[in-house]
């Protein structure tokens, strides 16, 4: 393995996310944070911005600029992760690849492979059709050799990793119905992003459970699109995510029913083995068994999901279990994972941080 450091930018550097991204490149053996941009925090440096960063090797030096692209470009960055919202983050995608720099996008633009689903779920035309097709959608534990190979990926959202690592082994191996699925998430309060809102108040939020986004949060484009390609049929799902009063993590439970494949047999066996076979080889998906219910404060601050799951056999459903932290494999270490297969490096480099 080469011991090279890489240069490495993050645009939008600010916000939770790209906080969280941050914490993890100053830990990472191999990677040197070439910029840092925020127009917010230009001119600032970053122990000044984030205090838990004091001390840091070389980074009371280093300083916030604004998102420029010939200044990201001058720094000799070959990667830039993009932790901006949605809508912005393809302004500077293009421009980027243009200069020669890959990009790991966190927001929304890219997940998608038909602009008409964007439309619909995004409010307005996706202004660059042809990179949105050549995006990868970097969930690793499926499109690893594709994601080495890629230019540009789109970084999965914190609620679909939650759903698509439980449910696509069991739709690929028909054990599942994809006509029965049914989803209700729980997010800590930090996947709304850094901004005022009076709803994300302390006040507000603590000491209380809330839905919202229901029927056609945005996130449904693109866990269905995943879902489809690995039943090979259009799928369609309900799902209904809840605010929780904590900060980080995500519980996800999935109801199903067993497909053709898996009636008549061990389901529970046969789930097992879908399971070992898709990960297996996987460092950061945690198979705990059948009755087994993870724990969000058990993969917080890590890039690990932790899947249950529960043969209901008085309804004849199947319950699956995830947890996961939205801010890590929801987003910045999931998006750190990609990096390290994009660069030849061991995907699990500088994300072992239990």
């Amino acid at each position: 393995m080469s011991e090279r450091l890489i240069k490495t930018a993050v645009v939008g550097a600010s916000g939770y996310s790209g906080q969280e991204l941050l914490r993890l490149l100053l830990m990472h053996p191999q990677v040197e944070l070439a910029a840092v941009t925020s127009r917010q925090e230009a001119g600032r440096s970053l122990a000044e911005v984030f205090p838990r960063f004091r001390g840091a090797p070389k980074m009371d030096a280093l300083c916030f600029i604004e998102p420029d692209m010939d200044a990201i470009a001058a720094t000799g960055a070959e990667c830039a992760f993009l932790a901006l919202p949605h809508g912005v983050a393809y302004e500077f995608a293009a421009g980027l690849l243009e200069r020669g720099i890959r990009v790991i996008d966190l927001s929304a633009d890219f997940r998608l492979n038909d602009p008409a689903v964007y439309a619909e779920f995004y409010g307005g035309d996706h202004p660059s059709p042809e990179l949105m097709k050549e995006a990868v959608y970097g969930l690793p534990e499926f499109r690893a050799e594709e994601i080495r190979q890629a230019r540009i990926v789109a970084s999965p959202g914190c609620y679909p990793t939650s759903i698509l690592l439980p449910l696509l082994p069991l739709l690929k191996s028909g054990l599942i119905n994809p006509a029965s699925i049914t989803v209700s998430s729980m997010s800590g309060a930090s996947g709304a992003g850094k901004k005022a809102d009076a709803s994300l108040l302390f006040a507000e939020i603590n000491e209380s459970v809330r839905a919202y986004g229901a029927p056609k949060h945005r996130h449904l484009s693109e866990i269905e699109q995943e879902l489809s390609i690995a039943a090979e049929a259009v799928v369609r799902i309900s799902f209904v995510p809840h605010l929780m009063p904590v900060t980080a993590g995500i519980c996800t439970t999935i109801f199903c029913e067993p497909g053709e494949q898996g009636k008549g047999g061990d389901l529970s066996k046969l789930i097992a083995g879908a399971y070992d076979s898709a990960y297996g080889n996987a460092p950061f998906v945690r198979i705990l068994g059948e009755n087994k219910f993870p724990d969000t404060k058990h993969v917080t601050g890590t890039n690990h999901v932790d899947i249950g799951w529960v043969e209901d056999k008085r309804t004849g459903r199947l319950l699956l279990f995830s947890a996961e932290d939205n801010l890590g494999k929801g987003a910045s270490s999931q998006a750190l994972q990609s990096f390290n297969l994009m660069f030849g490096l061991p995907e699990t480099t500088g994300l072992f941080n239990y």
